[in-house]
């Protein structure tokens, strides 16, 4: 087998032949971080910089791993001169999924066989260039190639959305729809942006910004106002998560309190618990879909933090989470009434959250996450899922890229390990292969289209 050749990921006959199953089949991409605004204006990019590296975190925190200076990452020094640092360290990404991806990227999309390295920095910059000045290679023919069907992307509250009502309009075989992100209002430790955020929708909203009544208005209005703009689903960055119930008048309390001064760490943690609550209510009037992005520790990095600020590659993963406690409750408020999809960075959450998802038919197992969309991570994934859960309720792949040109590598991926993991499976004994036909297509594509949408 050769460096991703058409046996890439698969390790039996069957693996083959059920990746020639899923190949082809649309992409469902139900949570990323894609700029609209680029797949509007459809300008497409000027070099394999901007398209590759230019926003993708994972790059950076490697590129710092290997010595390379912030100059040469998000500095000033040109695009070309922060591609020619990339490449020359590029072969000690090695095993690390970023070399997969980038490699996935430049074979598939631009037919560039080389790999990337010193050497061939200068002939893949060219290269790349030239053909980046293709009509083929802007964003919204891109995705139409990589047959995106239906793609959801991460917004604030505050958005007003005039992208995604022109991509209603304008796009005819894709569809994008907004994902209400309500974590500016779950925020309440940090004072001033939360106070900032506080005036900025409830005068969005024309509600009252010294009352909690007029903060929760301003909210639902936003949130009806996404419903109206197609949204399906909320997402919420669960940093150490924390539900009970708490009185209104206990929330009002804070809330007064939070826009004079600090507050504790009770306090936050209750207010936070009271806004979880909220949230649950207001999907459940529409019937939306919750995402819950489980115990990512941001801007971990205090000289990152400080000189970059937030999705600079400071973020880390924490193993000293109480899910179990901690979300008992509200798993118990949305039983039955309320879908919603789990994402753990960590690994070791996985047995936990698989037996979290088989109490309550309505929670689901999500994608291998962040640090765990890895091709071990995608397999480890699925095992869990399917040996204390059922394989065929898992949500599927979510990209959660922020770069249009690595969703076809980040689901090829997928799919490729999909297969491998089912193909496996058959190769033993313990799965009928018509069967693992219908599997491999279910989870690639049918099922997450169905769930979301």
């Amino acid at each position: 087998m050769s460096f991703q050749d058409e046996n890439y990921l698969l390790r039996t006959e069957t693996a083959k032949k059920l990746y020639r199953e899923v190949k082809e089949l649309p992409i469902i991409d139900a949570h990323n971080h894609g700029d609209i605004k680029e797949i509007i204006d459809n300008q497409g990019w000027n070099d394999i910089w901007e398209v590759e590296a230019e926003t993708d975190h994972y790059v950076w925190e490697l590129m710092r791993r290997c010595g390379v200076e912030e100059e040469k990452i998000t500095g000033k020094a040109n695009n070309k001169e922060k591609w020619f640092a990339l490449a020359e360290v590029f072969p000690e990404f090695i095993g690390n999924p970023t070399y997969d991806w980038i490699h996935l990227d430049l074979k598939r999309r631009f037919g560039i066989e080389k790999l990337i390295s010193k050497e061939t920095a200068a002939e893949i910059w060219d290269q790349s260039k030239e053909i980046l000045k293709q009509e083929k290679m802007k964003p919204q023919q891109l995705l139409k190639e990589m047959k995106v069907e239906i793609m959801c992307t991460s917004d604030d509250p505050r958005s007003e959305l005039e992208y995604h009502k022109r991509a209603a309009e304008e796009l005819d075989q894709i569809k994008i729809l907004p994902t209400w992100r309500p974590d500016p209002a779950f925020k309440v430790a940090q004072n001033e942006n939360w106070n900032n955020f506080v005036d900025d929708i409830t005068e969005m909203y024309s509600e009252e910004s010294n009352t909690l009544n007029g903060f929760l208005a301003a909210l639902k209005g936003s949130h009806d106002y996404f419903a109206e703009q197609g949204c399906l689903s909320t997402d919420h960055d669960l940093v150490s998560p924390y539900t009970k119930k708490v009185a209104k008048k206990r929330a009002e309390e804070i809330y007064n309190k939070a826009r004079e001064e600090e507050l504790n760490q009770t306090e936050v943690l209750d207010f936070q618990a009271f806004l979880m609550e909220y949230f649950v209510d207001l999907n459940k009037e529409k019937d939306w879909v919750m995402h819950l992005h489980i115990g990512a520790v941001r801007n971990y990095s205090d000289k990152l933090d400080e000189e970059l600020g937030a999705d600079a590659g400071g973020d880390i993963c924490r193993q000293d989470l109480n899910i179990v406690d901690n979300l008992r409750y509200l798993f118990n408020l949305m039983d039955g009434e309320l879908d919603s999809v789990l994402y753990c960075m960590d690994p070791v959450y996985l047995t936990t959250m698989a037996s979290i998802v088989r109490a309550f038919p309505n929670l689901y197992m999500g994608a291998a996450w962040w640090l765990s969309d890895t091709a071990a991570g995608i397999r480890e994934n699925l095992e869990y899922t399917a040996n204390v859960d059922l394989l065929t309720k898992h949500a599927g792949m979510v990209s959660d890229s922020r770069k249009v040109m690595s969703y076809d590598s980040r689901n090829e991926i997928f799919r490729r390990v999909l297969a491998d993991y089912v193909g496996e499976l058959v190769e033993v004994g313990q799965v009928p292969e018509e069967l693992a036909v219908e599997l491999v297509k279910d989870l690639s594509y049918r099922r997450p289209k169905k769930m979301f949408f």
